[in-house]
């Protein structure tokens, strides 16, 4: 895959308001369960780059190799609370609007375990992890082990 723009070295408003609206989300939702759901939605977008990064991220905010591991199939494992499943359900969902028109079951097994603001921050949380997802995937950002494979 050849490297394109890195956006990242950029600077610029757009840019900075993401940083910003990031840095509103780790005060206002569960940082370990954010980047769980970081890893879950960009492994449904295939995004190596985020994926290398929110891993990382989890492991630092005390999360295990194993829930790791199993992530993408959280639904057939008991390691994940029901807070944690609704997160991941409802990060699917939106992730998958075109499919899926956030139905109204995750929508409720959310809200059963946020309150209201828990879960604007999550759902800005999914949208910002798509919206880093697409400018990654799309500008062909490098995961570590293709910029060492280059160079």
């Amino acid at each position: 895959m050849t490297k394109r723009l890195n956006l990242l070295a950029r600077k610029n408003g757009g840019i900075d308001g993401l940083v910003a609206v990031e840095a509103w989300i780790a005060t206002s939702f569960d940082p370990k369960l954010m980047e769980l759901v970081k890893v879950r939605v960009s492994q449904m977008n295939g995004c190596a780059h985020c994926l290398h990064m929110h891993r990382q991220d989890a492991l630092k905010q005390g999360e295990t190799e194993e829930r790791m591991l199993l992530l993408s199939a959280w639904h057939e494992s008991q390691l994940y609370t029901d807070r944690e499943r609704a997160a991941l359900s409802w990060a699917e969902s939106l992730t998958n609007i075109a499919q899926s028109h956030a139905p109204d079951s995750d929508y409720e097994a959310a809200r059963t375990v946020f309150s209201e603001d828990e879960l604007v921050a999550l759902s800005i949380g999914v949208a910002m992890i798509n919206a880093w997802n697409r400018l990654a995937i799309g500008f062909r950002l490098q995961h570590p082990a293709d910029r060492r494979i280059a160079a």
